[in-house]
């Protein structure tokens, strides 16, 4: 079997295009076709279904996605393992939530860059439970994710902590509500919060539920900043935590709003498989590099 029509192969599933994948290995589209069409006659299966865009893989070729991505870490780690300088080499694919986005995405990318110049790292980004699936499956290394306290990822799973975090309520100025508010009193008005997935939604909508009121979202916004542009607007309530308000333009035009019996937290987490060969290092760094961000000490492992 040769390698580079696995790869192929791989890059495909991974990107969901022809053209993408084309991209990331630096080949022509019919390239690429042909890899794949040259694994599918080695194999004697069909890999892909057709015609579908994006481009999903058979229950076959999910199969073959998972043994393949195996196959090029081997390979990978047997390369990085010979190495005569001892360099890493290959790629390390990384997601991370939407609210640890800026955190990872500075300091701790640079220092993998540096420490491991022969490493390519790639980014995605994704709400926690589909970033802890992607885990599970191997279509990305290792995740930086954000569920409520009650929440842990799944035990198949290596899951180091990060941070846990208080959250608090937040109400424009103007906004009618008691000093020292119920979740009944919260649940006559509309909030503003990130898409479902989020592990603030998730956590005030189980409290909420468990209380037998309702969340109704008033405004879906996927960044801090713009979620807080429309509380101050007086647009609904929001959830958030005391650093990201206290950095936020709008915080004087914004509440705290004191809840009784209602002290949320939340945990984030880097999540891994067990065996991590030559990633081992590198997943280490960035974790600690994390930790660092968000100001947590590095943790002896």
């Amino acid at each position: 079997m040769n390698t580079n029509d696995l790869e192929a192969f791989l890059a495909v599933v991974e990107t969901g295009s022809l053209m993408a994948a084309a991209a990331r290995l630096n080949l022509t589209q019919p390239g690429v076709t042909r890899r794949v069409q040259n694994l599918e006659e080695q194999l004697g299966i069909q890999l892909f279904e057709r015609p579908a865009k994006p481009l999903r893989p058979t229950e076959a070729g999910r199969e073959a996605y998972e043994h393949g991505r195996r196959v090029i870490q081997s390979i990978e780690d047997l390369r990085s393992g010979t190495s005569p300088n001892g360099a890493i080499r290959g790629e390390l694919r990384i997601g991370v939530t939407i609210d640890l986005s800026e955190a990872a995405l500075a300091a701790p990318i640079d220092a993998l860059r540096e420490t491991f110049p022969d490493l390519t790292v790639r980014l995605t980004s994704g709400w926690s439970p589909l970033l802890i699936e992607q885990v599970a499956r191997n279509q990305i290394d290792a995740a930086a994710i954000t569920l409520p306290e009650s929440g842990r990822p799944s035990e198949d799973l290596v899951a180091e902590a990060l941070l846990t975090q208080s959250v608090v309520v937040v109400a424009g100025r103007a906004l009618d509500l008691p000093e020292a508010a119920t979740l009944a009193d919260l649940a006559r008005h509309p909030w503003v919060t990130s898409q479902d997935g989020c592990g603030f939604r998730t956590t005030l909508r189980r409290r909420m539920e468990a209380e037998g009121l309702s969340l109704t979202v008033g405004v879906e916004a996927p960044s801090v900043d713009l979620r807080l542009s429309l509380v101050a607007r007086g647009m609904g309530l929001a959830i958030v935590t005391p650093g990201k308000l206290a950095q936020s333009p709008f915080r004087d035009r914004i509440r705290i709003v004191a809840v009784q019996n209602f002290a949320p937290q939340i945990r984030s987490w880097l999540v891994h498989r067990p065996a991590t060969g030559r990633l081992r290092r590198p997943i280490a760094l960035f974790r600690d590099g994390l930790r660092a961000e968000m100001g947590q000490p590095p943790k002896q492992s």
